[in-house]
């Protein structure tokens, strides 16, 4: 696929939207994926990102990698998006999850899940950012109902009975019925509309990179938790993995201010030998974790999705699949509102997103703060009781059953988009 040839910019001078059109500010995989799954139901959108195109879309390798459940794969087979990211996506065929020390291996007591318990088939797919958002983006840029504005921010959003505005920093406008804020954790869509969140800081910052190693790792992915925090060691493609990891935030911040050699030096004693020598394979990134939850997913004419929701731990790798669950929702209450005539913007239909999303959304928050903290320790009554539990949950057939349906995302009541139903 020619990237530059779907570099697909809608802008007129002042007036950049169409009044029925539903406003989407965010144009990463959240925002992207909601404006296909709205399009192709019929919905004019206009998608508008603060990143020119060329910075979205780009072919290199920069280690970012998502584990992406059952459910997403479904999703993005619905949007008709799935054939073309398959060839580069690693299926999880299985997950060990461990207790340990550094240094000192693997503890004693380990809880694993393999896929063939599943019918369903494996529990989700690794996939690289670049090979998705080029995906979302040449999808967007190809559908006629997405108008596509790039490298602007929005300034401004007015909101009334009958419509929504809002103003971008090149001086234009734009009028739609609806607003989504799909623009991640502090999103201004939210401030604007008065919506607060709740924050928990967890004093600690996630290292992100991608290795190669000599040996296969099967399509297993590993969940160590270590004292300072967990370790996941996720399968790519080839002898490559996605390392996730989780340390203090002063520890973190001296170890990526490391060169790679020191970095590596630094990782191998955690990582372990299990897939023989590791080396680098992409760039290196550290952000600070937390927890946020919206208090409100809605305001008027306004409606969150992704971390513009809620931003949680990387523990479970949940945060993507939440988003993209939020969007499958949203795209369902309006698209289905507006089948029936309804005002898709209206307070009743907003609400029906609000009361589909938020008791999922609060649980997965609690549900990552829970894990993360019960296991970033080094207590000893805590390790036995954790250790024992893990050991209870793989000694039970149905409760690794359960815990496998939870990680695939096939709990819960799933929209159609979920399911690999186009809506």
């Amino acid at each position: 696929m020619d990237n530059g040839a779907r570099a697909v910019i809608f802008r007129p001078m002042e007036q950049t939207s169409a009044p029925n059109s539903v406003l989407i500010v965010g144009g990463g995989l959240n925002g992207a994926a909601l404006a296909l799954g709205l399009a192709q139901a019929g919905q004019a959108v206009t998608l508008i990102d603060a990143l020119p195109r060329e910075t979205r879309d780009t072919p290199d390798f920069d280690g970012r990698s998502y584990a992406m459940s059952l459910a997403s794969v479904r999703m993005l087979e619905a949007l008709g998006l799935w054939e073309a990211l398959d060839g580069d996506a690693q299926p999880i065929l299985g997950v060990k999850v461990c207790d340990g020390r550094v240094g000192e291996g693997p503890g004693p007591f380990v809880m694993e899940f393999d896929h063939a318990e599943l019918e369903e088939g494996p529990l989700g797919h690794m996939v690289e950012d670049r090979h998705l958002r080029h995906v979302l983006l040449a999808a967007t840029a190809e559908h006629p109902g997405i108008a596509e504005l790039s490298g602007v921010t929005v300034t401004d959003q007015n909101v009334s009975d009958r419509a929504v505005a809002v103003t971008l920093s090149d001086g234009t406008t734009c009028d739609g019925i609806l607003l989504i804020g799909a623009d991640g954790r502090g999103g201004a869509v939210a401030t604007r509309a008065g919506i607060a969140r709740d924050v928990t800081d967890y004093r600690q910052s996630a290292l992100v990179c991608a290795v190669a190693h000599e040996l296969p790792h099967h399509g297993i992915a590993h969940q160590f938790f270590l004292p300072p925090g967990p370790l996941a060691i996720l399968p790519l493609t080839g002898n490559r993995s996605s390392i996730v990891w989780s340390e203090d935030t002063a520890q973190a911040a001296a170890i990526h201010a490391l060169d790679d050699a020191q970095f590596l030096q630094v990782l191998r004693p955690r990582f372990g030998d299990f897939l023989g020598g590791i080396h680098l394979a992409g760039k290196r990134y550290s952000y600070p974790l937390n927890r946020t939850l919206a208090r409100r997913f809605i305001a008027p004419r306004v409606a969150l999705v992704g971390d513009a929701v809620r931003g949680v731990h990387p523990i479970a790798g949940q945060g993507l699949n939440a988003g993209l669950r939020d969007c499958a929702a949203l795209a369902e209450v309006v698209t289905d509102a507006k089948r029936r005539g309804e005002n898709i913007a209206s307070p009743l239909v907003l609400e029906r997103y609000e009361a589909w999303r938020r008791a999922d959304s609060s649980a997965l928050a609690m549900a990552t703060d829970g894990f993360n903290r019960l296991f970033s320790n080094d207590n000893p009554l805590l390790r036995l009781g954790r250790g024992l539990g893990l050991a209870a949950v793989n000694a039970s057939p149905m409760l690794r059953r359960k815990f496998m349906r939870e990680a695939a995302g096939l709990s819960g009541d799933l929209p159609r988009l979920m399911t690999g139903v186009a809506l």
